[in-house]
C-alpha cells in the first residue's frame, strides 16, 4: 500500500510500530528510525546509493534488525505544490520500496526538510563537514517526525 494520506497509513499500522524514514537524493538516501509509539525520529546512516539490488539488501537489514512495520518516504514537490523529475523518481522508488517488503509506505512532503535540518545542525554548531556527511539522514528525521506528528497527534 502506498499513500499520500496519514490517516489511511496509520490506519494500516493499527497497533504503531517502528517506522523508516527516508530522503531520496540522487546519490544517497537518508535514514531514519522512530520508536513504536511515534512520539519521536531519529536520525540512522546516509545509505550510498547504487544498483536497486545492492540498496534493497541494505534496506533490508535494517528492516529486519529494527522490526520495521512501515516506511515514510519524503515526496519532493516543487514549492507551488506541483511535481517534478524527483517527486516521479520517488514514486518510482516507492513502487520498489513495495514489491520488495510489502510493508505500508506513506509518501510525506519534504518541501523545506533539507533547510530545516541544516538550520539545526548549525544550532548545535556543527562544522560544515559534517553536516555535509550527515544532511541526509536528519532531513529523513525531519520528513519522518512530520508525519508522525501528524499522525500521532491529530495534526493536519
Amino acid at each position: 500500500m502506498i499513500t499520500e494520506f496519514a490517516p489511511d497509513f496509520g490506519a494500516a499500522l493499527p497497533d504503531g510500530g517502528v517506522l523508516l524514514g527516508l530522503d531520496l537524493g540522487t546519490k544517497t538516501v537518508g535514514t531514519a528510525t522512530c520508536d513504536a509509539g511515534w512520539r519521536f525520529a531519529t536520525n540512522g546512516t546516509v545509505i550510498v546509493r547504487s544498483k536497486w539490488g545492492k540498496d534493497r539488501g541494505k534496506f533490508e537489514s535494517v528492516i529486519k534488525e529494527r522490526s520495521v512495520k512501515g516506511l515514510v518516504l519524503g515526496l519532493p514537490r516543487n514549492m507551488d505544490g506541483s511535481e517534478g523529475p524527483r517527486a516521479q523518481a520517488s514514486r518510482a522508488y516507492a513502487r520498489n520500496l513495495d514489491e520488495a517488503f510489502g510493508l505500508p509506505i506513506l509518501l510525506w512532503d519534504e518541501r523545506w526538510s533539507t533547510q530545516a535540518a541544516e538550520a539545526a545542525m548549525i544550532g548545535q554548531d556543527m562544522s560544515r563537514a559534517k553536516r555535509a556527511k550527515a544532511i541526509d539522514a536528519h532531513a529523513a528525521a525531519v520528513i519522518l517526525q512530520g508525519a508522525i506528528d501528524r499522525m500521532a497527534g491529530g495534526i493536519l
